[in-house]
């Protein structure tokens, strides 16, 4: 009675375990991308640290923009984390018209991974790629002075937002990849929205100064509650604006919308 009592348990545990294999597989393939050419994360991070070096320092000298408690080079530099984080994974779908270029995307639609499996593979891919420019950010954020917060139960909660975030916008990515499906229609809506993503969000400067019209555009944007948990997660002392919880929350369910919409539009590359 105890076997059969504990077989359905057993079986959906199994079940966790293939898919998560799966998922680990597609994530490994685009691992083994990255290690072919590791430059692409230094050349990648040269952007954020200039907007860091130059425009912080230039625009900490701009009296009346009021940050708060903290400098604005302090205040900046969570923003040009989730910038860097965006910016990597909002093209991060040019990878799936390249692999159905050369034949790569029908052997995953014939392998027997769900669809769910391939996009969240991508997914974590792209987080990691998030974290290895979160490295580059904090030690230059270190060496120019940012006051960041070492705590082990912060850093952790960073890593957790940075893979989330990431995870998020190369979803979104996808989605808009699989719409498209050519490379310079890709990449053309891609320089498009990236600005606007990033502008209209509290990354450079607070959500208080904006006109009215652009803090509603910031309340329904992302990047705004990615930029909200990592001012208060990195910074010492920092607060988020409309808690951790929440942000955490919010990128969750966003992400989750993706993850399915992408699932479901992702067999379309093929056509």
């Amino acid at each position: 009675m105890d076997d059969i009592a504990r077989s359905p348990a057993n079986a959906s545990l199994s079940g966790l375990q293939d898919y998560a294999t799966q998922v680990f597989a597609v994530a490994a393939a685009e691992f083994a991308k990255l290690g072919h050419d590791p430059w692409e994360l230094v050349t990648r991070a040269v952007q954020p640290i200039l907007w860091l070096l130059l425009f912080g320092e230039v625009m900490a000298r701009v009296r009346g923009l009021s940050t708060g408690n903290v400098s604005y080079v302090d205040f900046l530099a969570p923003g040009i984390l989730a910038q860097t984080v965006l910016f990597v994974a909002i093209f991060y779908g040019i990878s799936a018209i390249w692999e159905r270029d050369l034949g790569v995307l029908h052997r995953y639609m014939v392998s027997p991974a769900p669809r769910s499996a391939l996009v969240l593979g991508k997914a974590v891919s792209s987080g990691v790629r998030g974290l290895a420019q979160a490295v580059f950010i904090y030690i230059c954020a270190a060496v120019i002075g940012v006051d960041l917060n070492w705590s082990p139960v912060n850093l952790l909660l960073v890593v957790g937002l940075v893979t989330l975030g990431s995870g998020l916008f190369s979803t979104f990515s996808l989605v808009i990849a699989c719409m498209v499906k050519t490379r310079e229609r890709f990449m053309g809506i891609g320089q498009i929205m990236t600005m606007p993503i990033f502008f209209a969000s509290n990354a450079i400067y607070p959500i208080a100064i904006m006109p009215p019209w652009l803090k509603i555009v910031s309340s329904f944007n992302p990047l705004t509650y990615e930029v909200d948990g990592l001012r208060a997660l990195m910074l010492r002392g920092g607060i988020a604006t409309y808690g951790i919880a929440y942000d955490f929350g919010l990128l969750t369910l966003v992400a989750a919308m993706f993850v399915i919409l992408a699932t479901a539009v992702y067999p379309r590359m093929t056509q």
